[in-house]
C-alpha cells in the first residue's frame, strides 16, 4: 500500500477535486456534474478558511484520492457552531481501507476545533452503500427532512 496523508486542499487542486465530485454526482440522483460550476463552488469554500474547509487524503506523488469538506453553520439548539459535511468521495480503488474514515475524523477534528458541537450531512436515500458507511461510522438518521429551493 501507497503512504497516505492528508493535509488541506489548495486552489491548484481544483482539477483534481473536479474529478472527485464528478464521481460523486454521477451516483448521487438530486446533482449533475457541471464543471464550471464545482470550480466556483470549491473556489468558494477555499477562500473561506475561518468557516469552510475541504480536507483531502494524497498518495506518495500528491495524487489526490479522496475529499470531504465542511462548513460552519450556526444551531440554534445547540448555541454551538454546527458543521455541515459534503463531497465526501474516494477514489473507488482506495475504498473500503479505512482511509475515507480517518479523512472525515479529521475534517471533524477541524470542526470540533472550530467549536461545532454537532455535523450533519445529506446522503442520497438510494445510495445504500454510503447509508451503510454512515451508520457503520456511527452517524444516526434524523427525523428532519431536507426540502430545496433554487433562488434565481
Amino acid at each position: 500500500m501507497k503512504n497516505i496523508f492528508f493535509d488541506n486542499a489548495n486552489l491548484s487542486d481544483l482539477p483534481a477535486l473536479c474529478n472527485l465530485l464528478n464521481i460523486l454526482f454521477n451516483i448521487e440522483q438530486d446533482f449533475q456534474p457541471d464543471l464550471e460550476k464545482q470550480m466556483v463552488g470549491l473556489t468558494l469554500i477555499l477562500n473561506s478558511p475561518s468557516n469552510a474547509v475541504i480536507k483531502v487524503a494524497r498518495i506518495d506523488d500528491g495524487e489526490i484520492i479522496g475529499m470531504v469538506s465542511a462548513q460552519l453553520l450556526i444551531s440554534t439548539s445547540q448555541g454551538t457552531p454546527s458543521a455541515w459535511i459534503e463531497d465526501m468521495v474516494m477514489n473507488e480503488q482506495y475504498r473500503a481501507q479505512g482511509i475515507g474514515r480517518m479523512l472525515l475524523d479529521i475534517a471533524l477534528d477541524w470542526a470540533k476545533q472550530k467549536g461545532a458541537t454537532r455535523a450533519q450531512l445529506l446522503v442520497d436515500l438510494d445510495n445504500q452503500p454510503a447509508l451503510g458507511y454512515y451508520t457503520h461510522l456511527g452517524w444516526q438518521s434524523s427525523r428532519m427532512g431536507m426540502l430545496r429551493l433554487l433562488i434565481k
